[in-house]
């Protein structure tokens, strides 16, 4: 009797060769969600000092630290929705702030560092926002407006460091050598890099009121998504 002929099951072996890619492919990227937070968590370059600073969780601090409201936003510098949410809720903010109501702690973020070409805008924002608030914390607020007002475009290669500092100038900040160079340097970059969103957060703009995350309604409502929230 003729011996049988093994034909080779080649669909098997396709799919164990696929099952194996995809292995790799998915320990890539835990790897690499492991390298980012312990590139976070020891990597976390010099921290900014200032009055207004709070270097432990990257927040700084506007009005009254002892309101009895507290806002905290994660915003990016780069990202068109966190303009759109400054443009709209932005002077609701600052009249709760101004009025001592609120305390406002602005946390910014690098969320979207690859989406400018060379990449790290969002990041060198950050870090020349930090920069801002430790040499000139009177005219922190300002800059940061400052820098909605004139957000580049994504796929763009941002503001130039030289850019930035002519923002700071023209928003009032008193740009002394040292700023200068700690804007141009990047100073703050790496510690900015180190901070991100809180655990449920779904992007940017991410807006906590007295701890609590409050979704941004989709047109913006300073009434809606702020005053209905705070302590009165």
């Amino acid at each position: 009797m003729a011996s049988a002929v093994r034909k080779t099951n080649w669909f098997a072996i396709w799919v164990s060769i696929a099952a194996v890619v995809v292995l790799v492919a998915v320990t890539g990227v835990v790897i690499a969600i492991n390298n980012a937070a312990t590139r976070q968590a020891t990597d976390p370059g010099a921290a900014p000092q200032g009055a207004i600073i709070d270097a432990s969780n990257g927040a700084v601090l506007f009005g009254d630290k002892s309101a009895k409201n507290t806002i905290d936003t994660y915003v990016d510098f780069l990202c068109p929705y966190c303009n759109q949410f400054e443009q709209s809720e932005g002077p609701t903010i600052k009249k709760l702030v101004d009025s001592g109501e609120v305390a406002l702690r602005v946390h910014p973020v690098t969320i979207l560092d690859n989406n400018t070409s060379p990449a790290g805008y969002s990041s060198r924002a950050a870090s020349a926002f930090y920069a801002v608030a430790a040499a000139d914390p009177d005219n922190a607020y300002a800059f940061m407006q400052a820098m909605y007002q004139n957000q580049p475009a994504e796929q763009s290669a941002g503001l130039t460091s030289a850019q930035i500092v002519d923002v700071a100038k023209n928003a009032g900040v008193k740009m002394t050598s040292a700023l200068e160079k700690a804007i141009t340097s990047d100073t703050y970059q790496k510690f900015a890099q180190a901070h991100g969103l809180p655990a449920d957060a779904q992007g940017t703009p991410t807006l906590v009121i007295n701890g609590t995350t409050v979704p941004v309604s989709s047109d913006y409502n300073p009434q809606t998504d702020i005053v209905a929230h705070l302590k009165k």
